[in-house]
């Protein structure tokens, strides 16, 4: 059995920045406040979070400065709130912000934020951990992907609210989120219990998507390259849905009616509860 490699997609940043910018050029006045699916946001307040992104992850990682520590982090969701709080201050502050210095401010400190990750050992120990997939300490490979992950799904909201989504769910963008975003499978089944050599299957449709299989091995459950032999459950997400559930896009209810499941069912949906993102 073949453990999934490393995904290494540093260069791909530079691709990803570029195609935001061009799509924040094309919108009109109107589009800019739109809403998203993401409830409490409009088209600019992402574009606005994606500037803190690059911002934090200059000041935090790359000049070591993290401002004030956060207080009484006791729990993963104490954490959660903390982080949802950072992220609504600072668009509340970007509302006096004109979107064409937005986009200024996203094309130079992009460029900046992509140089800075190009620096980084794949394989030394990353500043923040993949805490969705129940790493205590993750590699720097592992943590760039999940940034990938992060500016994928926030461009591709602002793509759907204004109709441009198409160009992101190429293989070249699409797989790479989704093949990190699949990573979170051994941990969200963690609690599920099954027979040595049990293995289930997840496929996602469209150009972009692909074949994750899921093994029971030594009381764990482990990602392999190789499809397994007479499935438990074979899960099928359609494409332009899939990264939509990953990420808190979606309802439980009316992702079910874009999944097909054959064989054990109950182990089959457990899929419509996971993340693959801090929420």
């Amino acid at each position: 059995m073949t453990p999934l490699r490393p995904i290494i997609i540093t260069d791909l940043f530079y691709k990803l920045d570029e195609k935001l910018i061009e799509v924040l050029k094309s919108l009109s006045p109107a589009d800019w406040h739109k809403q998203t699916i993401a409830p409490l946001w409009k088209v600019k307040d992402i574009a606005a979070h994606l500037l803190d992104t690059n911002i934090r992850t200059l000041s935090a990682a790359r000049d070591g400065h993290t401002g004030d520590p956060p207080r009484d982090i006791q729990s993963y969701q104490d954490l959660i709130s903390y982080l949802n709080q950072l992220n609504a201050d600072w668009v509340s502050a970007f509302q006096r912000v004109s979107p064409h210095v937005l986009i200024e401010l996203l094309a130079i400190t992009g460029k900046q934020y992509c140089s800075y990750i190009s620096t980084l050992n794949p394989f030394d120990k990353a500043i923040y951990p993949v805490a969705w997939a129940g790493e205590a300490e993750s590699e720097n490979w592992f943590h760039v992907a999940r940034e990938y992950t992060e500016k994928w799904h926030h461009q591709q909201q602002i793509r759907l609210a204004v109709g441009q989504e198409a160009e992101l769910y190429t293989p070249e963008f699409y797989w790479p989120h989704l093949a990190t975003s699949m990573r979170a499978l051994p941990h969200h089944y963690r609690h599920v219990s099954a027979n040595e050599g049990d293995n289930i299957r997840f496929v996602v449709t469209g150009e972009g998507g692909g074949e994750w299989n899921l093994y029971y091995y030594n009381n764990t459950w482990i990602l392999a390259e190789e499809p397994g032999i007479n499935p438990l459950a074979i899960v099928t997400i359609e494409g332009t849905i899939a990264w939509r559930l990953l990420t808190k896009g979606i309802s439980k209810q009316e992702a079910r009616h874009y999944i097909q499941l054959v064989g054990n069912q109950e182990t089959g949906e457990k899929i419509l509860d996971m993340l693959a993102v801090m929420a």
